[in-house]
């Protein structure tokens, strides 16, 4: 490997100041609320002046959306793979499906409260779309769950894929009095033991 090659390629590790940004708004708006931060709060803590923080966001929708949008694409995606990677054994790709939501879980308790707490505060539009996605996400679920047991209704399926959700989402909560693996071992046991009951 090229010096210029080794360069180029912590280059593309790097994350941009847009992101830096972003993430220490969300743990901002995590913590004290939407209505708690102002854009003069996620400057200061990011130590970067007004002008320069609306030149990359409009406002803290705007913020807002930048977080919840691309992650919810990025679990659509995620879960289709995963779905689809069992070679036609469901078992296998609920287990793909568990791990890799628990791991998005444990990744980002910041993101999912924002989403349980904030998400309404978003303008209609990108609210519409983020719950479309969410509902792609969903059916990945209940493709996999009917799948692995034919006697659920799509229906009953759903219902399924959302209190497994609720379990691993629970990750906000969490007091970290338990190390992450051990928390993630948990948390696959019993998403797995509810849905395969």
């Amino acid at each position: 490997m090229t010096t210029e090659q080794a360069v180029a390629g912590t280059a593309a590790k790097r994350r941009s100041r847009r992101e830096e940004i972003l993430d220490i708004a969300m743990g901002l708006f995590a913590s004290r609320g939407y209505h708690g931060v102002s854009m003069d709060d996620v400057g200061a803590a990011a130590g970067v002046t007004g002008p320069a923080l609306y030149h990359h966001f409009a406002g803290k929708e705007a913020m807002l959306a930048a977080a919840l949008n691309p992650v919810s694409e990025q679990l659509l995606e995620g879960g289709r793979a995963r779905a689809r990677g069992g070679e036609g054994d469901p078992a296998a790709s609920l287990a793909a499906l568990v791990d890799f939501h628990v791991d998005f879980a444990l990744n980002n308790p910041a993101v999912i409260a924002l989403h349980l707490h904030e998400l309404d505060r978003l303008p209609e539009e990108p609210r519409r779309e983020i719950r479309r996605l969410q509902r792609l996400y969903v059916e990945e679920w209940v493709g996999v769950l009917t799948a692995l047991r034919p006697e659920l209704s799509p229906g009953e399926a759903r219902v399924l894929a959302h209190a497994a959700f609720g379990l691993m989402n629970s990750t906000p909560f969490l007091s970290g009095e338990v190390d992450r693996a051990r928390c993630a071992e948990l948390l696959r046991a019993a998403v797995l033991a509810s849905l395969t009951r």
